[in-house]
């Protein structure tokens, strides 16, 4: 016993102990950092997804109900396809970055014109490389932002969002990495994004694309970015769900293009068919992430026999009396290539 009136062996006992409590001590902040870490991982996953609407639409231009009309021939083609159009205006001419399949890949290629119907061929300006491996770099949106242009497509397997830059839309530059990933584990996009829309609304970005998940059902959602490459997905995705049995988009949705008029936000979206026929359907909204589909609007197929059983990938322009839309088209039910693609333009008028 020493002075204090402890044992040896109640002293060792006590050092025992407090070494013990030492080791649970550190066991215990060690499990506090291993939770600590998996909370913030939560929070940064998390932070890739948000509460957001569309800001409120136009209540000026085109009113429904929508007439449609298309010119008879094809306005682009060449290439085993040609399709997914994406027309913008910049520096006074009309720019089509459209999709090019050579029997192997999907490039994206350009044509311009002065007035939107007749195209002259400018050649590839993106092929994959890379992560993005060697079947797409392609199928995208482009939106022209003052002196530059963004340029946001598909590429990769499976298949994410990327984007390129060019102040010319000859040369372009690429981000190194994906700007969309997929989905977390259980997500209605965690198999692939594709079909980027991209408009510009108030001081974001909106992008509307196609999400595909475990079971491969193709839905529709929605992601925003002040920046275009820092995007955050709808929390409540998808906004657009199949149609039911024997419904002309019961095997798939794809290819969004938005815009608003008549107070309402509308949308023209791709739908497959079980047979891989592909149809053009209408949806609308009063905020841009709540759809439902005009059911009084007879779906979009093709009257002439280079798009008989194909009508898709559209893109708009809006005026104060119509929709002018660029559409892919083809004579093939085929749900991605070989069906002898060409580019179509039509106009949404009202009735």
């Amino acid at each position: 016993m020493d002075a204090r009136g402890f044992s040896k062996s109640a002293i060792r006992a006590t050092a025992a102990g407090r070494a013990a409590t030492v080791r649970e001590s550190v066991h215990s902040l060690g499990a506090i950092r291993v939770y600590s870490c998996a909370f913030v991982a939560l929070l940064s996953g998390c932070a890739r997804y948000s509460d957001f609407s569309l800001p409120s639409p136009d209540p000026a231009g085109p009113r429904p109900p929508f007439r449609w009309e298309a010119s008879p021939e094809p306005v682009l083609s060449g290439s085993v396809d040609t399709l997914n159009p994406s027309v913008i205006r910049f520096r006074g001419e009309y720019l089509n970055l459209y999709s090019e399949y050579d029997g192997h890949t999907w490039h994206t290629a350009l044509a311009t014109s002065n007035d939107g119907g007749h195209w002259e061929k400018r050649g590839r300006i993106l092929s994959p490389q890379g992560w993005e491996g060697s079947y797409i770099a392609a199928n995208g949106s482009a939106v022209a932002l003052d002196d530059r242009i963004l340029y946001w497509y598909q590429a990769g397997d499976p298949p994410r969002i990327a984007l390129a830059r060019s102040s010319d839309g000859h040369v372009w530059t690429k981000d190194p990495e994906p700007v969309v990933p997929l989905g977390p584990r259980g997500s209605f996009d965690e198999r692939g994004v594709s079909d980027p829309y991209v408009i510009r609304a108030g001081d974001a970005f909106y992008l509307l694309y196609t999400g595909l998940d475990r079971a491969r059902r193709q839905r529709l959602g929605i992601a925003r970015s002040t920046d275009g490459v820092h995007w955050s997905k709808l929390r409540t995705n998808p906004i657009l769900d199949m149609g039911g049995r024997g419904a002309f988009d019961e095997n798939g949705l794809g290819e969004p293009a938005v815009w608003s008029s008549a107070g309402a936000w509308w949308m023209l979206y791709t739908g497959r068919a079980v047979g891989e026929q592909r149809r053009l359907g209408l949806a609308k909204s009063a905020d841009g992430v709540h759809w439902e589909r005009e059911s009084a609007f007879k779906p979009i197929s093709g009257d002439r026999p280079w798009n008989r059983e194909v009508v898709c990938d559209p893109t708009l322009e809006v005026s104060p009396t119509e929709i002018r839309v660029w559409f892919g088209g083809g004579d093939v039910a085929s749900p991605d290539q070989n069906l002898h693609g060409q580019i179509g333009l039509g106009f949404l008028r009202s009735q």
